[in-house]
């Protein structure tokens, strides 16, 4: 299987192995259905993981959890191993965890908001500019507000929040519109629908359990159980974009190792690129280019080349191409695609012979001394050690009972973060404004008594009478005479002196 730091691939005209040292170059393996490629899959999953290699693959069909049970060589495999001279062929089985976005047939695989970041996720949304800027918005008010985004809630009650309060961010960040808003939580919508709730949150996947190795110094191969994710195909490509890029934003400078630190195998890589916008492309390529000085390999696992983007598919340089059909002009297409991406031998015409490959045989090219690909060779596929085809339920079980991560990610947690904080602070405004409204009507109720009291009190004050007592109009009589007598002399006594 190993052989001086080389994986044992099969035999053409002559041995083909491919070199650890340049196995984190990546690589894509491709064929129509039924042609071989899970079998070559595995075939590289255990030597990699013989090598001490952690491996990470996603398994649609379940048949590579066979990865995880003792080989019982069939007839086939004894006969192909015979055939191609591999005379070390002996059954085997490697250490294996189990994962499951959907945690029914493996441990629960979450992230959070937070870790998912504005820049991502808006690629998976396909958000454009005006949007983007929004959602970037968002995460700097949870940031400067100490609001944890840790799930989908968590995301969508800030962006409710941060609506109400338009106007006070527009000021501060720049315009906010309910259009821009209303947009992002339709995208949220659809990726939930699909599932996406069942991702986010706690407790995250910690990228270390991703590079274990066990006590035989075997790396671990991580499986993901795809075969419901295959349903919601922007939640797996969220989800493998998403671990692509925090391994490279964990993982340290390595330059080039001996081997690599970590395997990738990302299966119906066609998902990740249907449709997709050029921004997420561009995120793809970019992180396929950089990751390998990370010392971490990406294998592409498709029906076609040409499902690969060319800027992408220039990055793969280790290839094993098994058959393909050309009856369309599309599959002609492919051919073509899939015979200029080998280096050519003279032996015979690349093109044709992908069209007249039988299973388990392929036409492999990889990197050799100084990174030079190798020339195509014709080539059949050593046969898996471990079991070939899915193990049982119960099989499944008994891996996940001794699993050395039992228990760390099997229970959700849900700390107190933005939705429950800003529920919270909604509550409290709440009791408020009702605190307010309470007393503003108390008051308005005690200035209204306070009036009918005043009112009451000059009603019932008593009236003084306008009639005059006897004494009183005796009085007043003796005045009014009094002033009659006192004018008469005045103006009698002024009269006298003029006369």
């Amino acid at each position: 299987m190993l052989v001086d730091g080389k994986i044992f691939l099969g035999a053409s005209d002559r041995p083909e192995y491919l070199n650890l040292k340049y196995a984190n170059r990546h690589g894509l393996i491709t064929g129509a259905t039924g042609t071989g490629k899970t079998v070559s899959l595995q075939v590289l999953a255990e030597g990699f993981s013989a090598a001490g290699v952690p491996v990470f693959a996603a398994d649609i069909k379940g048949d590579l959890s066979g990865v995880s049970k003792l080989g019982k060589a069939q007839d086939w495999q004894t006969k192909r191993a015979e055939d191609i001279g591999f005379a070390d062929y002996a059954d085997d089985v490697f250490p294996v965890i189990f994962w499951d976005l959907f945690g029914k047939q493996g441990h629960p695989v979450r992230a959070t908001i937070s870790e998912m970041g504005p820049v991502l996720l808006s690629r998976i949304l396909d958000l454009n500019d005006t949007q983007e800027g929004v959602l970037n918005i968002a995460f700097r008010v949870a940031d400067e507000e100490g609001l944890l985004l840790l799930d989908l809630k968590d995301l969508r009650a800030l962006l409710v929040d941060i609506q109400e309060r338009a106007k006070e961010i527009s000021a501060r960040y720049g315009n906010v519109t309910t259009a821009s808003i209303g947009a992002i939580q339709r995208a949220l919508l659809v990726l939930d629908q699909q599932g996406a709730d069942n991702f986010f949150g706690e407790r995250a996947l910690e990228i270390a359990d991703l590079m274990r190795t066990d006590s035989d110094g075997r790396g671990v191969v991580s499986i993901l159980a795809a075969d419901q994710l295959m349903q919601s195909p922007r939640l797996y490509a969220t989800f493998l974009l998403w671990l692509l890029s925090e391994l490279f934003e964990v993982l340290p400078e390595v330059g080039d190792p001996d081997k690599p630190k970590l395997v990738f195998f990302f299966d119906e890589a066609h998902l990740l690129f249907d449709d997709a916008p050029k921004a997420l492309i561009d995120k793809v390529e970019q992180v396929v280019k950089l990751i390998r000085s990370k010392g971490v390999g990406v294998y592409f696992v498709t029906q076609n080349p040409i499902d690969i983007p060319e800027s992408v598919l220039a990055q793969l340089s280790n290839r094993v191409q098994h058959a393909l059909r050309a009856y369309t002009p599309r599959e002609q297409k492919a051919v073509r695609v899939a015979a200029e991406t080998f280096r050519p031998n003279p032996a015979f015409s690349t093109e044709e012979v992908i069209t007249q490959l039988g299973i388990g045989e392929a036409l492999v090219s990889v990197l050799e001394d100084k990174g030079v690909p190798s020339m195509v060779g014709r080539t059949f596929i050593r046969p898996p050690s471990a079991q070939v085809g899915p193990i049982s339920p119960a099989e499944r079980d008994a891996t996940l009972a001794n699993s050395p991560v039992g228990g760390l990610y099997d229970i959700v947690q849900d700390r107190e973060s933005a939705y429950e904080i800003l529920q919270k602070r909604a509550r409290d405004k709440q009791l408020a404004d009702e605190r307010a409204q309470y007393e503003s009507l108390r008051q308005e109720e005690a200035d209204r008594l306070a009036k009918e009291r005043e009112r009451a009190d000059r009603a019932a004050a008593p009236r003084r009478s306008s009639r005059q007592t006897p004494a009183e109009a005796a009085i007043n009589s003796m005045a009014r005479t009094f002033g009659r007598e006192l004018v008469r002399g005045i103006l009698g006594s002024l009269t006298g002196k003029r006369r």
